[in-house]
């Protein structure tokens, strides 16, 4: 008998995580921060498939976090990742549909690990045994999701309503109906019956039954789908599903396009100590807590607090006489609220964006593939930066039309493309580049490069740069 194929975790990491503003924000969302360990929550998410019988994962992610996602599979150790670009966010049926259709050119029977990059699990144990049982019905054929026992009345989860035990297949059971997400005393009756479960949103099953159930319930996802994958193309490491074809599907989640139409539906009932860490609250209720209730991290001081969230990733936070309240700090913005408003965070993020603050999508630290950089001072016509270069990467070879700049090195050595020169410029010493100067910066050394950037001109912004040359692929 030949051997099983190995389960291939498929993570979906397209979301903006916007509820746990400001430290989740769209050019760096909640899945890259460390928010419930030491590690960050998409290599948590990661770290649960490894080991033997499995495959090395394949991320479906936003084509501006790809290096993001790289990095992060490296830095636990993870070797072989297949990372898989959406050119534009369509929900969770276009992007697992895509990866079913790249597993499928090779093992149409490849069994997979549908999650999310951004839930906790507290219960791994608990988890390898609903996995087993899982992967078991996805071999026989079926659509396997996962359903939590409900701790409380969640109106933020659809539930699974339980049907009956299916023959041959142990702890698995058909699913009687998917229930969209209730109102508060349709929740609290869904929970004292005891036969409905929290949707998890994770998924079991094979890359064959995936396409098959898709092309039988949502027949119009099939074509843009195939041909963003037979059009795709190959960029260093990562895998670029074709733009306009990917673009020109529906938007729509895999609960809509197949789990809710299918006879094919099993579910494994779960008490694995799971949650989608969906606001501030969840984190309070996650979090290690001090004899007065409260969760505290960072540069925190606390007096006369009682169940508190207080989180500070910079100056000294002091809390005094609140209770029940959420309090986060980081460089740019303060977010102070009532626990039980937590879901209310995304309200101030869609006012922030209408009034286009830079807050309400990226940090002042931005993150690129060779380093980061971060604004120190903006002023009238300059602007002082920051700018850290890993050692062995270099920025794009490039030019501007409405600034010049001067680099002070700080620490390390950078090697300096000015039009036809190449200059080393050591600690201490500093360079001028006049305006529309080709240059590139580049790190020789073993240590980080840091040096800062005086900018002046008419105009300071971040679209003001040509590329003419890029090792990483930007436009």
């Amino acid at each position: 008998m030949a051997e099983a194929s190995k389960i291939v975790p498929v993570i979906l990491s397209g979301g903006s995580g916007t509820r746990l503003w400001p430290v989740s924000r769209e050019s760096f969302p909640k899945q890259f921060w460390p928010l419930i360990s030491d590690r960050t929550m998409i290599q948590d998410t990661a770290a649960r498939a490894i080991g033997p019988g499995f495959a090395p994962p394949m991320v479906v992610c936003n084509q501006e976090h790809r290096f993001l996602v790289a990095e992060q599979m490296r830095g636990i150790g993870i070797a072989g990742a297949q990372v898989v670009l959406e050119p534009v966010g369509r929900n969770s049926a276009p992007a697992i549909l895509a990866a079913a259709l790249l597993l499928a050119e090779t093992d149409p029977d490849a069994v997979m690990w549908m999650m999310a990059a951004d839930h906790a699990i507290a219960d791994l144990s608990a988890l390898a045994a609903a996995l087993d049982a899982a992967v078991t019905a996805a071999r026989a054929g079926r659509f396997v999701t996962f359903g939590m026992k409900p701790t409380a009345p969640e109106t933020g989860y659809g539930y699974i309503e339980v049907g009956e035990a299916i023959a041959g297949l142990g702890a698995v059971h058909a699913v009687a109906r998917f229930v969209e997400k209730p109102d508060a005393a349709t929740a609290a009756q869904l929970v004292a019956g005891g036969t409905h479960l929290w949707n998890s949103g994770m998924f079991v099953f094979t890359a064959r039954t995936l396409i098959d159930e898709m092309r039988a319930h949502a027949p119009e996802v099939i074509p843009p789908v195939q041909a963003a994958v037979s059009n795709r193309k190959t960029d260093l490491d990562f895998i670029r599903l074709d733009p306009a074809a990917f673009a020109s599907g529906p938007n729509i989640s895999l609960d809509y396009a197949v789990a809710e139409r299918t006879d094919r539906a099993a579910v494994v009932p779960a008490d694995i100590g799971w949650t989608d860490v969906g606001s501030w609250g969840a984190l309070w209720e996650l979090g290690a807590k001090d004899a007065g209730g409260n969760v505290a991290l960072g540069d925190v001081l606390l007096e006369g607090a009682e169940n508190c969230y207080v989180r500070s990733d910079g100056i000294v936070t002091a809390v005094v006489g609140l209770s029940d309240a959420v309090v986060v700090v980081t460089e740019d913005a303060v977010l102070a609220m009532h626990r039980d408003r937590a879901q209310d965070v995304k309200k101030v993020v869609d006012r922030l964006k209408a009034a286009k603050r830079q807050q309400a999508v990226a940090h002042n630290r931005v993150y690129r593939p060779w380093g980061f950089y971060e604004s120190l001072i903006l002023g009238e016509r300059f602007q002082v930066k920051r700018i850290v270069v890993t050692p062995g990467e270099k920025l794009s070879l490039q030019k501007h039309f409405h600034r010049a700049e001067h680099w002070v090195v700080v620490n390390g050595s950078a090697l300096v493309t000015r039009d036809s020169e190449t200059l080393l410029v050591r600690e201490n010493e500093s360079i001028y580049l006049p305006l529309g100067c080709v240059h590139r910066l580049e790190n020789p050394g073993r240590i980080p490069l840091t040096l800062i950037e005086v900018q002046s001109g008419a105009y300071l912004g971040e679209d003001d740069i040509v590329r003419i040359e890029d090792v990483y692929s930007r436009a």
